[in-house]
């Protein structure tokens, strides 16, 4: 184990999630694994120019995060990028991507350092906002990208090409274009199918569409998907990156959506079921399915 090191990365503001931290740091100090221990602070969910920063080494052999699934997707901002397994513990709430419970937390990470997780890669979205040509942001998001109107009373148009075929103008509130990991999020809310999470596709879900025919699409994550809004207009949409980072997009920008070249790696014991997860957090079927 010499020379074995760990990052802890804990729910901001949030005094269990704290002392769990520090309990679990000490744990490894005593089997000469050294832990770095962050907390995700609130900026760094929200302010594009924090999602690089971390004080955990990038070389680090695993990242434990301590909460629910968004510190998880800060998380996976931050260090996922690196290629570094993470293994998310629950904390209370939903939990799709932190989906061990705090009562499994210490068999389950004595098994991540036997190596006898099973790794699951989860494909990334990477986003370009160009602007009179030039691209102003690149951002990358395990869930998902939504384009929402601001104004209450308005809907938007959004022309959509799909590998630089024109696919339809979406008249909505807004757009989603959701990974697998994604679908159980605001896809799954605006009526979007639930994708197996390990699939090789994405999702685009209107967001209260004008015309009714205007249904979920699935393409494969190969494409490039170019989102323009569609008529001349004073008025600001927003984009929102795993929604928690916005970002103002305006008449004439153009948003282009491909598949990452990162890719996040997820840690999961050997009995992981993610039918069992989607019956025990979407309630399906009673308790009767929860065993």
């Amino acid at each position: 184990m010499s020379g074995q090191s760990v990052g802890i990365i804990y729910k901001h503001d949030y005094e269990p999630a704290r002392s769990e931290a520090s309990r679990l740091s000490d744990w490894f100090s005593a089997r000469g694994i050294e832990p770095f221990a962050e907390e995700m602070e609130a900026e760094a969910l929200v302010n594009i120019s924090r999602h690089k920063l971390s004080a955990i080494p990038n070389t680090v052999n695993w990242v434990v995060v301590l909460g629910g699934d968004g510190t998880m997707l800060g998380a996976a901002r931050m260090l996922g990028r690196y290629g570094l397994p993470i293994l998310g513990v629950n904390l209370g709430g939903l939990g799709f991507l932190t989906g061990i419970p705090l009562e499994r937390l210490y068999p389950i990470i004595e098994m991540m350092i036997e190596e006898r997780l099973q790794v699951e890669y989860r494909v990334m979205l990477e986003n370009r906002v160009m602007r009179n040509g030039e691209e102003i942001i690149r951002f990358h998001v395990l869930n998902d990208v939504v384009i929402n109107k601001r104004t209450l009373a308005r809907i938007i148009d959004l022309d959509v090409t799909i590998n630089d075929e024109f696919l339809t103008t979406f008249r909505a509130d807004g757009l989603i274009t959701a990974t697998p990991t994604g679908s159980t999020a605001y896809n799954l809310s605006a009526g979007g199918p639930i994708l197996y999470p390990t699939m090789e596709t994405f999702v685009l879900t209107p967001i209260c569409p004008f015309t009714l025919t205007n249904r979920p699409i699935i393409i494969p994550d190969t494409a490039v998907i170019r989102i323009r809004m569609g008529k001349p207009t004073k008025e600001r949409a927003i984009l929102t990156f795993d929604g928690q980072v916005g970002f103002d997009f305006y008449y004439g920008d153009e948003l282009i959506i491909s598949k990452s070249y990162e890719k996040i790696k997820l840690l999961t014991p050997p009995d992981h079921s993610y039918f069992k997860l989607l019956r025990n957090k979407l309630m399906w079927g009673g308790a009767t399915y929860s065993k």
